[in-house]
């Protein structure tokens, strides 16, 4: 099984960048869109993808999931290394036996790094 998790964000060439430095990811398809709008899809590993849509695109085509906003946590082998890298990181914190720390992307959303 493939999981593909959907992102709404104000520009889907930043937030690429922004998946590639922080979480190495790979830019494995981008796919056309009506109306000139396209959406990034981003390898995090053999079995899961980011794709990145344009907000824009999102309250034309689908207004109605335009203000969803997941909770996604990711686990990192080297939590250390990963804090160090990514900007904006809130200190390493103890969660219920998980070292984890929390990150904003460019668009403001918060995601979870733990240790993994």
């Amino acid at each position: 099984m493939k999981t593909r998790i959907m992102l709404y964000v104000s520009d889907v060439e930043t937030l690429t960048e922004f998946w590639q430095q922080t979480l190495n990811v790979k830019l494995v398809n981008t796919i056309q869109l009506p109306k000139n709008h396209f959406a990034n899809v981003l390898a995090v590993d053999e079995t899961t993808e980011l794709a990145l849509f344009s907000n824009a695109f999102v309250q034309e085509f689908s207004p109605e999931v335009a203000d969803n906003q997941p909770s996604l946590m990711f686990f990192v082998k080297d939590l250390e290394a990963a804090h160090a890298r990514i900007k904006g990181a809130t200190p390493i914190v103890d969660d219920a036996g998980t070292r984890a720390f929390g990150f904003p992307d460019p668009d403001g959303h918060y995601f979870a790094l733990g240790e993994g």
